[in-house]
C-alpha cells in the first residue's frame, strides 16, 4: 500500500498498466454494469446546470431518459448515479459513427461549452474510491472488458497512476500527485 496524505493507494495503481483503447472495447464501460456511473453529491447540481449544453450531444433516447428521470437517480442502495437507458447504457452516452460509445458530457467539455469534464468516477476509472472515516482508499478495479486497455498500457509502458494523472490532480490536487510520484519513486 502507498500512503499519501489522507489516501491509501493500492500497489496495483503503481504496478499495473492501463491506457484506454476505445477502438477495441467500444466504450463498454458506459454500457456494462448494474447501474449508471456513481456520482458525488455535489455533481447532482453540476449535471442539472450543464444539461442544456450537454443535451445536443446525447441520443434521443438519452435525452428522453434524463427528461423522465432527471439528471441523476438514486439507486436502490442509496447511491447517486447517472440514469441509464433501459438499465443498459448511461443516458449521457451516445454511439458515434464508428459504433463507439462516448460521453456527451465529455464532448460538451471538449467543445468548450462546459467547465465539467465528466463525473469523477468516470474520469478516474479504473480507479475506484472507497471513503472511510478520515481517509479514502484508492483501488484498481479489474474488469474483463478493459483487457484491451491493460494490453495497450503494457505495450506503451504506462502505469495506471500516469494514465490517470489529470483526474487524480482534479480530485486531490497537484501537491498530492507530486507526493504520490515521490512515494512511488521511493
Amino acid at each position: 500500500m502507498i500512503l499519501v496524505q489522507h489516501t491509501v493507494i493500492s500497489d496495483d495503481i503503481r504496478d499495473q498498466s492501463f491506457v484506454c483503447n476505445l477502438t477495441a472495447c467500444h466504450g463498454a464501460c458506459c454500457v456494462e454494469g448494474d447501474q449508471g456511473a456513481p456520482l458525488e453529491p455535489d455533481e447532482r447540481a453540476v449535471l442539472a446546470r450543464i444539461y442544456p449544453q450537454v443535451a445536443p450531444f446525447l441520443s434521443v433516447e438519452g435525452r428522453a431518459e434524463i427528461e423522465k428521470s432527471g439528471p441523476h437517480v438514486v439507486e436502490d442502495d442509496g447511491t447517486l448515479a447517472t440514469p441509464t437507458i433501459g438499465g443498459r447504457e448511461c443516458a449521457y452516452a451516445f454511439w458515434d459513427e464508428k459504433m463507439i460509445l462516448k460521453c456527451g458530457i465529455e464532448q460538451a467539455y471538449r467543445a468548450g461549452l462546459t467547465d465539467f469534464p465528466k463525473p469523477i468516477s468516470c474520469h478516474l476509472y479504473p480507479i475506484r474510491i472507497t471513503k472511510y472515516d478520515g481517509f479514502e482508499a484508492l483501488n484498481y478495479d479489474r474488469w474483463d472488458i478493459c483487457a484491451p486497455a491493460c494490453s495497450n498500457g503494457r505495450a506503451l509502458g504506462v502505469p495506471v497512476y500516469r494514465f490517470l494523472k489529470e483526474p487524480l490532480i482534479r480530485r486531490y490536487g497537484p501537491a498530492w500527485y507530486e507526493a504520490l510520484e515521490a512515494e512511488i519513486a521511493g
